[in-house]
Parts: C-alpha cells; sequence; structure tokens
C-alpha cells in the first residue's frame, strides 16, 4: 500500500491518494503515515478526510502528534483535539510542551477544555488519568424506549454503549445494564427494575495495575469509576487496559533485567538516555561483585593448594544463579497477578525447598558422572562439587524465592529483586559454601 501511495503523491494524484487512504483502517492509516519520510507525514495527514483524521491521529505516536500539531493551523488543531476522546485528549496534553498546550486549549470547545482540565487533576497511573468522561448515563425513571431513544441521540459521541450506567438525580451510580438487555426487555419497563445493581466500580485514585486486574478476573469490556461519594464521574474501557497491561508487563521486565523503566520504545530511545537508565544498576551490581572477589582473596592459600578447584568455580556460580532467578521470576510473575500474598511465604519457602533438593541431586549426580569420567577428578574433589551445588542450589532457590515476597512487604515493587540482584547475592554464598566444603573434606 506504501508503494502505490507514494506513487500516486509523485504524480501529484492527490485526490486518488485521499481516497485511497479514507478506505483504509485508522490503524493501518497511522502505520501508513509512519512510514514516510518525516518531512511528508504532515502532508499525508493533511489529506485525510476531517471526519477520519481524530481516529488516526489517537493511534500515532507522541513525537509524530506533537509534529503534526505544531504544523497544523490553530483551527485544524483544536478540531483535532475536540474530536479525540477525552481520555486520549488528556494523555495529548500531559506530553506537549507548555506552548503547544496553549495552543491547543486556546482553539478547544469549552467542553472539552474541562473534561481535560478534570482528568489531568488525577495522578499518574491512577484509574481517573485513564478514565474517559464520555458514558452513556440513564436515569432511574427512564423506561426502555426512552433510554434507546437517548442511546440514539447522544451515543455517537460516547466511548462505548454497550454497558449504560444507571444514576439517581445526584449522580450517584445505582447499576448498569447491557444493551442487549435494553434491546429485549419491554419498552415500557423501567431502568430501576432491569438493571443489575450489584456493580463493581472502582475508585479515582485506584492504580491502574488493580484495575486492570479486576478487568482480567471478571472479563470485563468496561468499569465505571467513581468518587468518594459514589457519583459516577468516569469510566474505563478494555482498550485502555489492553495499554496499560503491556506498559505494566514492560516495566517489570526492565526492572527484573536492572534496568531503570522508560516509557519510550527502544528505538525511540537515545543512546545518552539508554546509558542513563543502564548505568545505576550496573555501578550498585558491580560494586556488590565485590564481595566474591573478596571471598575468593581469602580462600587463596585452599585455591594454591588445589589449584583444580578454581575451574568449578563459573560453574557454581552460573548453576546458583540461574537456580534463583527461576524461583523469582515464579514469585515475582504470582505477586503481579495476586495469585502469591505474604501468608503464603511459609509454603513457598517450603516448596521450593523441595524443589530446589530435587534439581540439585539431579544436577549433582549428572555433575558426579561427568567430573569421574570426562573432567578425569579425584572423588573427592567430585564430592566437593557435588555436594556445594546441592547446597547452592537449595539456598539460590531459598533466596530467590523469599527476597521478592520481602520486597512487597516492605513496599517495594518485587521486580527489583530479580535475576540481577539475587545472582551476586547467590555468587558470594556459594562461593562461601564452596570453600567450607572444601575445607571440611579436603582438610584445607
Amino acid at each position: 500500500m506504501f508503494n502505490k501511495i507514494n506513487e500516486l503523491l509523485e504524480n501529484k494524484l492527490y485526490m486518488e491518494a485521499r481516497q485511497e487512504i479514507a478506505e483504509m483502517n485508522p490503524v493501518d492509516i497511522a502505520a501508513l503515515i509512519e512510514e514516510f519520510p518525516e518531512n511528508e507525514r504532515t502532508k499525508i495527514f493533511r489529506l485525510l478526510p476531517k471526519s477520519l483524521a481524530a481516529d488516526v491521529f489517537s493511534y500515532l505516536p507522541i513525537e509524530l502528534e506533537q509534529d503534526i500539531i505544531i504544523a497544523l493551523s490553530d483551527r485544524e488543531a483544536g478540531h483535532i483535539l475536540d474530536n479525540l476522546n477525552a481520555d486520549d485528549a488528556a494523555d495529548l496534553i500531559d506530553e506537549m510542551p507548555a506552548n503547544v498546550v496553549k495552543k491547543l486549549l486556546a482553539n478547544a470547545d469549552p467542553e472539552t477544555r474541562r473534561d481535560i482540565n478534570h482528568l489531568l487533576q488525577y495522578p499518574d497511573d491512577s484509574a481517573g488519568s485513564i478514565m474517559t468522561v464520555e458514558f452513556m448515563d440513564l436515569k432511574e425513571s427512564y423506561t426502555v424506549e426512552q433510554s434507546l431513544r437517548k442511546i440514539r441521540m447522544e451515543g455517537i459521541d460516547k466511548e462505548t454503549i454497550n454497558t449504560c450506567y444507571i444514576l439517581n438525580p445526584h449522580r450517584r451510580l445505582l447499576g448498569a445494564i447491557s444493551l442487549r438487555r435494553l434491546l429485549l426487555s419491554d419498552p415500557v419497563e423501567k431502568m430501576i427494575n432491569i438493571m443489575e445493581d450489584h456493580v463493581i466500580s472502582v475508585s479515582t485514585q485506584t492504580d491502574q495495575e488493580e484495575v486492570a486486574q479486576l478487568f482480567q478476573k471478571y472479563d470485563f469490556t468496561s468499569i465505571p469509576v467513581v468518587d468518594s461519594e459514589n457519583r459516577l464521574v468516569g469510566i474505563i474501557t478494555v482498550d485502555d487496559i489492553v495499554d496499560i497491561l503491556q506498559q505494566e508487563a514492560t516495566e517489570d521486565i526492565e526492572k527484573m533485567a536492572a534496568i531503570t523503566p522508560t516509557d519510550k520504545p527502544y528505538m525511540k530511545t537515545g543512546v545518552l538516555e539508554t546509558w542513563k537508565k543502564r548505568i545505576p544498576w550496573l555501578l550498585i551490581l558491580m560494586i556488590s561483585a565485590t564481595f566474591t572477589g573478596r571471598i575468593i582473596s581469602h580462600y587463596e592459600a585452599a585455591l594454591a593448594s588445589y589449584v583444580v578447584l578454581t575451574a568449578f568455580i563459573p560453574m557454581l556460580m552460573d548453576t546458583g544463579g540461574n537456580a534463583g532467578s527461576q524461583a523469582s521470576v515464579s514469585i515475582i510473575r504470582g505477586l503481579s497477578l495476586n495469585e502469591i500474598d505474604y501468608s503464603d511465604t511459609l509454603k513457598i519457602l517450603l516448596k521450593e525447598l523441595c524443589v530446589g533438593i530435587l534439581i540439585g541431586v539431579t544436577l549433582a549426580a549428572a555433575n558426579f558422572v561427568k567430573l569421574l569420567i570426562i573432567d578425569r577428578v579425584s572423588v573427592t574433589i567430585a564430592m566437593v562439587v557435588c555436594f556445594t551445588l546441592i547446597v547452592t542450589v537449595i539456598f539460590a532457590k531459598l533466596v530467590g524465592c523469599s527476597l521478592p515476597v520481602l520486597a512487597k512487604r516492605l513496599g517495594f515493587d518485587p521486580a527489583v529483586m530479580a535475576s540481577p540482584f539475587i545472582t551476586t547475592i547467590v555468587d558470594a554464598l556459594s562461593l562461601m559454601m564452596y570453600f567450607k566444603i572444601a575445607g571440611v573434606i579436603l582438610h584445607i
């Protein structure tokens, strides 16, 4: 499609290009615009019909949105803002430079300005900051016929009409009803009699991760957001939750890899910015790793007596680190999905102890055969390495499962206690146990 549109533009067949683009899905149009060189993207955007421009705009990366908004006239920019969903408009305003924000708000409708300012007052990552105020509400006294009439009149401007919310005269949330239920009900039936009155809602201050968990648990397509007095102020729809789940998962993965989380895609992040995100944890881990160096220095005499012991240090440290990482990743994921609680700590420790023993013995048995047949070391050396392997795996599993739970209990993000941090601790423990066991068996 890119080649076809590009050819039409090169031949100055703008009307034909406009017709071709207008028949595409807004998501595909946004992707198409990104394929063009930076100096041509705004020109492509200007070809879009006004009815389509706002939909396409909401799917563009924030950097491209900024470029297009700056290039558009005041009137065009105001039209885009007025036709965006309120939550998308608030996100756009939140990311824009102050001078651009002033331009946008000056040309937006008063109602749009009010909705945006309303959304921007809530903390980042809260339900209030991601909700939309464009929902379908009905009065408790409405009949089915009156409700459907209102939906036909106002539904076009709402985020969704699949679920409608029933409010009392003070706008407090009483219940909800699906469009399907409305269509199948008697036209004279009143909302108060047919609505679902057990509605699960969230507060404007609820963390967005908790909201996402509710969507996963109940298979919602939307959820109402209420204030401290149970007044309906907005709704959150599943398309916003998909973005949040991706954002939260990315954040956890970056923390588990000892990287400071960032909102930008990898290809949009500069070298210096990437350096700043990665270097702090690497410095901390490098300094903490000096403990392993001190341990090796402390046992120089033992290594001098049995130089062969040195060859197995990397294997023991790597195995311990990998074993600890397996446990920590499983526990961190369980904590993020609310499958694990602090009260389960003892059960977790007992389970990982049993798993550690089984894994340790299995690895030690395989390694014992390898040491004797391939490496051709003495039985005593093989015993030292294999006993250390068993103990290292057990301790690694216990450390890997306990630190994330402890971090969660203390109010920290469990993802911080992931692979790099746990590996550093396990490395030091494995070395200490290695030399202690060697001292007992080899009498050094």
